[in-house]
């Protein structure tokens, strides 16, 4: 296993993360370096992915580097019977690092034991998807000034929600107070509740998305209600609308409310937010270059300040 992989926020102290978002900061404002120059990133996607996928790729791009991969798991040998150890041994053979997107929870984790080629998790089924996480925790910090003490309210899918329960568990170290809005069959899971409870972190449940409960956040995080995740469609059906955020509800929000959002969108975000300067999930997917450039200069082992210092020559 390589130390540099990026599976888990768990992964992570409090000081890497700030670590990260300084060097995410230094990448909004230089983007363009050389770094990786002669470096091969595969990006393996057995699920679909616009922006996270993307995202990536443009980070290695800018970097300097090469990418090779694919985004449609039928046009490769895993759709002959391969499997995931044999794949990722077969890839760590041409490439330098590799950035993986998996419909099976822990599969990233499998990955790096399999191979001494730095991982990236893009996301593992309803697991973790530490580089949202990472650009989210930017997002907050540039919009709030502080990631201290701030009121977290997540709606929506908070059990399939791997983007939510990532932002929660690197949230512990900086005294959040979480609110949590859903109907019974999306709750938050269990562990991530005890989690709550294990490291002190205040939080309430909510069935109903409230004035009152819009009014008292700082960030208000949408989720969508993956269809992906449900087997049963009739199940699906029946709670993919019960939450929708419009323009008129947040007339009483507090001036340093944000709207965040992993995306994509269906409709729990009318459009008529679009145009409200609170509503700030376009520029949180571009924070996902600059935190993915960050992310990528750590697990191939670059330092950031090295960078900063050449820049001043």
């Amino acid at each position: 296993m390589n130390a540099n992989s990026l599976v888990s926020v768990a992964d992570l102290d409090k000081e890497q993360i700030l670590s990260l978002l300084e060097a995410a900061r230094f990448f909004e404002e230089n983007p363009n370096h050389k770094v990786l120059d002669g470096k091969v990133a595969a990006t393996l996607f057995f699920e679909p992915s616009t922006r996270t996928r993307l995202s990536f790729e443009t980070a290695v791009n800018r970097l300097g580097g090469r990418v090779i991969g694919f985004s449609d798991a039928s046009t490769t040998s895993s759709s002959k019977g391969e499997t995931l150890k044999d794949t990722i041994k077969m890839v760590s053979n041409y490439v330098d690092i590799i950035i993986m997107r998996h419909y099976l929870e822990g599969a990233a984790r499998y990955a790096t034991e399999v191979t001494d080629t730095p991982i990236v998790n893009a996301g593992d089924g309803a697991n973790q998807h530490p580089s949202q996480t990472m650009l989210d925790l930017y997002s907050i910090l540039k919009t709030q000034g502080t990631l201290e003490n701030l009121t977290i309210t997540m709606v929506g899918d908070l059990k399939y929600g791997r983007t939510v329960h990532s932002l929660l568990m690197a949230m512990k170290y900086f005294k959040p107070t979480f609110r949590f809005v859903a109907c019974d069959e999306l709750r938050m899971p269990r562990e991530y509740i005890e989690f709550c409870r294990r490291e002190g972190i205040p939080f309430e449940e909510h069935k109903d998305f409230t004035r009152e409960v819009i009014d008292s956040s700082d960030i208000l995080y949408m989720t969508r209600v993956q269809r992906e995740r449900f087997s049963d469609i009739m199940e699906y059906e029946a709670v993919k609308d019960l939450y929708t955020l419009h323009n008129s509800m947040l007339e009483t929000s507090r001036p340093n409310l944000r709207i965040l959002h992993p995306l994509p969108r269906v409709n729990e975000i009318n459009q008529d937010v679009d145009d409200n300067p609170k509503a700030y999930y376009f520029e949180q997917a571009r924070n996902g270059l600059y935190a993915r450039q960050a992310i990528i200069c750590r697990a191939l082992g670059i330092n950031v300040e090295d960078l900063k210092k050449d820049i001043k020559k």
